[in-house]
């Protein structure tokens, strides 16, 4: 199994760092590694999560943010978007949405 973090994805993560960093010094840190971890965890249990608006979603185990992923042809899981579980549902669609081109 191959792991493939998209740009949309790399952002997120950038802008979790940021805001978490803001908060206090080394907590963005902590953040990435934490996300990291739970993205690695896909080369071993990508495909049995829920799916949601179309996209498999991993929950987060040390932050309150889910990793919306697709398995694509080849044993790749395509990683879209890393988001905030707090925001508003219908911006969390229209994120997806973006993130894989639909309109």
């Amino acid at each position: 199994m191959r792991i493939q973090i998209l740009p949309s994805a790399i952002a997120d993560l950038n802008a979790g760092w940021d805001f978490y960093e803001s908060q206090e010094a080394g907590l963005g840190g902590y953040f990435q590694d934490c996300l990291s971890a739970d993205i690695d965890s896909l080369v071993i249990y990508a495909g049995i999560h829920r799916k949601v608006y179309g996209f498999y979603r991993l929950l987060a185990k040390r932050f309150p943010f889910a990793v919306y992923y697709r398995m694509e042809s080849g044993n790749v899981a395509v990683v879209y978007r890393v988001l905030d579980c707090r925001r508003d549902p219908m911006r969390i669609r229209r994120s997806l949405r973006q993130a894989s081109g639909e309109q």
